[in-house]
């Protein structure tokens, strides 16, 4: 029944008792029969007004679990927040997702974080910026952290072989030939240890086509300069060498296709679901130790999260604590108080549900798992806040040593800057596929300033990482300012100087990366109008 219609019965429905006056006022008792001649109007228009009163009351009694839209943003950013929320909303649209929390902040401070939908659509429970989520390989940059602080401290050579601090990891062979696995490798995934992925062949048949398109593209790219080069000399000469180099390509694609390789896709493997709790970092590598290696260490790019487990071993014995200790102590010295591990046993205030869609698109639980075998590349939970202060930070630390004129007034970032700097810095061949333009580095990607030519595209430098785990998907993203000495030298600002972006869902398999670049970059408009 409408809510219109439930009030007219509270109001005037049947066995209400009557009182003598046709003056009647809202919470004075039931309305009186409406009376003869010219009193008629006056007993019309005040039942009426209170009839008004309380079916707007009725009404909004009965949307009150649902979501309302925001007031509107006043403000130096309100732009940048309303274009930003309707883009996140189309995308939560788009793929259905039930919640959405985005945080943002420039130069260090927090301008809007807001959350979209539900943490709990069973109990219609919204999301808010205090919604603490599964943030997945994120923990990935935050282990790196952990790694960089210990390097400074001189407790972890990163060039050392793991058997120095792991001992229970196997030494390795490739091809038949002693390899070693350092801390570096791992950090950027060149160590050769294996993803969920356990067929070698699927792995490697995957990777050699991955090569040949790069190869292939950049076959056209050099046939295209040595068009430009003989043109001079004879264009008609080139436009057939050209044309035949152009039609042996088209040859080789199509026999690419004839046989396609079949690609298991990410959420399939069934290292995602494992349920088995384990007690230590140590204890977990027995999923992956004695498996073969993929490659030579060193010799190629392959993400895997299994080597962020033997990273976190790493931790644990330089530091001479439980790696999980460490990473919250290390939380708490950054003020991330709702950072946790993802532990399923005890209670985590303003912790979302997660999930999935099922085979038929309807959205459902997601399974049970257990995200003890994995806490350094996908174990700990977060909220917009405490991502936003983990990105202030570094980007602190970071710009610190720039600002040589206030180093006396300035605290030191967390980390000295030639640690940012070794950790930020891509390493070659190792393009991720989740962002065309970036590099990996050590724990995050990074994508360099670039434009090739005039009044086109110009390719911002900044650093971020994504996150897809069971029922969760994520992205961090540090867009620093591009400072000039004069800005430095002027005393006015300090740093952080920059803009972080943080967005993480509850559902699984929601690509977030170019969305929060979008808002990063809307968001250093409104900076510089």
């Amino acid at each position: 029944m409408h809510c219109w219609a439930r009030a007219l019965l509270r109001v005037s429905g049947p066995g209400r008792a009557r009182g003598p006056s046709w003056l009647w006022r809202q919470g004075s008792g039931p309305p009186p029969p409406p009376p003869r001649g010219a009193g008629a109007w006056a007993w019309g228009l005040g039942l009426g007004l209170a009839l008004g009163t309380k079916v707007a009351a009725g009404c909004e009694q009965e949307v009150a679990g649902e979501v309302k839209p925001p007031p509107p943003v006043p403000g130096r950013f309100s732009r940048a927040i309303e274009s930003s929320r309707d883009l996140l909303q189309r995308i939560k649209d788009e793929v259905g997702a039930p919640g959405i929390v985005v945080g943002v902040s420039v130069d260090g401070k927090e301008v809007w974080s807001e959350g979209l939908g539900y943490a709990d659509v069973e109990n219609r429970v919204i999301c808010k910026p205090e919604t603490v989520m599964r943030i997945a390989s994120i923990s990935k940059c935050l282990t790196m952290v952990a790694v960089a602080k210990l390097c400074e401290e001189g407790k972890l050579d990163i060039d050392a072989p793991v058997q120095k601090y792991v001992p229970e990891f196997p030494e390795k062979e490739y091809e038949g030939g002693k390899v070693t696995i350092t801390a570096r490798l791992l950090a950027s995934h060149l160590s050769g240890i294996r993803h969920y992925e356990k067929d070698i062949t699927k792995v490697k048949e995957q990777k050699e086509k991955a090569n040949k398109a790069l190869k292939l593209t950049q076959d056209v790219k050099k046939i295209n300069q040595e068009k430009k080069l003989k043109e001079k000399e004879d264009k008609d000469a080139e436009k057939n060498d050209f044309a035949k180099t152009k039609s042996e390509q088209d040859d080789e694609v199509k026999g690419q296709n004839l046989k396609p390789i079949k690609k298991t896709k990410e959420f399939e493997h069934e290292e995602y679901y494992l349920k088995e709790k384990f007690e230590s970092v140590i204890d977990s590598l027995k999923i992956f130790k004695n498996d073969p290696l993929f490659f030579k260490p060193g010799s190629q790019f392959l993400y895997s999260t299994h080597g962020f487990t033997l990273l976190s071993a790493v931790v644990e014995r330089a530091s001479g604590c439980k790696f999980t200790d460490y990473m919250l102590k290390m939380f708490h010295d950054l003020d991330m108080q709702a950072t946790v591990l993802d532990d399923n046993e005890p209670m985590i205030y303003n912790r979302a549900r997660c999930y999935i869609c099922n085979k038929k698109g309807r959205l459902v639980n997601a399974p049970y798992v257990d995200n003890s075998y994995k806490w350094a590349g996908g174990g700990f939970l977060s909220s917009a806040g405490d991502l936003l202060k983990f990105g202030n930070a570094l980007l602190y630390s970071y710009q610190v040593g720039q600002f040589k004129n206030c180093a006396n007034k300035l605290l030191p970032g967390f980390l000295k800057p030639d640690a940012i700097t070794m950790m930020w810095t891509p390493v070659p061949n190792t393009e991720v596929s989740w962002d065309k333009d970036g590099k990996y580095a050590m724990g995050w990607v990074v994508v360099e300033k670039q434009q090739e030519y005039g009044f086109c595209r110009q390719q911002r430098h900044y650093v971020s990482h994504t996150g897809g785990a069971v029922g969760a998907s994520s992205v961090l993203l540090i867009l620093p300012e591009e400072l000039d000495s004069d800005v430095i030298n002027s005393g006015l600002v300090t740093p952080p100087r920059g803009i972080v972006v943080n967005i993480i869902c509850n559902m699984q398999s929601v690509s977030l990366n170019s969305t929060a670049l979008k808002i990063a970059e809307e968001f250093d408009k409104d900076k510089l109008a």
